[in-house]
């Protein structure tokens, strides 16, 4: 069997990456400029790939671009957080409890915990955290619910990497992570639900207390299975 060639990224593909790593492991931080002549020499590329680089950046809520203060990394803050972890809390719970209900294929999950635990520096437990989230919601049968859930993911890591800056809270996550997983391969789909959705609640009452106490703020998609 002839093997297939793993493609080779454009450069704008492998600026992107580039510049999106920095910031989702704090390297560039909320505020930042993002100088197009400095980056294209960071990354030994002329400017087109990253200005087109920035732009799609832009499209996922990671940099803001101003016509007058040029383009600088978002800033975080508590109605971003609520506005990110809102969608999270309202689709993320649902989808992991369809991903349990199919007996959906959990091993990538397992593997990023396993990254996680492994990790040698914050950056690469960032990373392998994202990943066992994506690998609880994206069996969920539903590619568009899949495909959302992406959209904030970005965002969310953004607002994990200030908060975890501030107040590192591996430990605590990583247990809540191993709990949401046991349940999962347990088929306790009701359960996984709830533990999800209060990990991800407790997350951000710590990272920027308050934003949960408005009525009509994050929703409640786990309250299905306390019935």
């Amino acid at each position: 069997m002839t093997s297939v060639p793993t493609p080779i990224p454009s450069r704008t593909q492998y600026v992107q990456e580039g510049i999106k790593h920095r910031i989702l492991t704090g390297q560039l931080t909320p505020g930042q400029a993002l100088v197009e002549t400095e980056l294209a020499a960071q990354f030994g590329v002329s400017k087109t790939p990253v200005r087109e680089a920035l732009k799609t950046l832009a499209g996922t809520g990671l940099v803001v671009m101003n016509q007058y203060k040029g383009v600088t990394v978002r800033m975080v803050d508590a109605d971003m957080a609520r506005e990110v972890y809102d969608v999270r809390l309202l689709l993320e719970p649902e989808a992991l409890r369809r991903s349990v209900r199919r007996a959906a294929s959990l091993d990538a999950a397992q593997d990023a915990l396993r990254r996680a635990d492994e990790a040698a520096d914050t950056a690469e437990r960032s990373l392998a955290n994202r990943e066992f989230h994506r690998a609880l919601y994206l069996p969920c049968g539903n590619p568009l619910l899949g495909r959302m859930l992406d959209e904030v993911r970005d965002q969310a890591a953004l607002v994990s990497a200030v908060a975890w800056s501030a107040d590192p809270s591996w430990e605590q996550e990583a247990a809540e992570h191993r709990e949401i997983l046991r349940l999962a391969l347990d088929g306790d789909a009701d359960g996984a639900a709830r533990a999800l959705h209060s990990h991800i609640a407790s997350f951000v009452h710590r990272a920027f207390p308050g934003v949960l106490d408005t009525p009509d703020a994050l929703g409640t998609p786990a309250e299905e299975g306390r019935k």
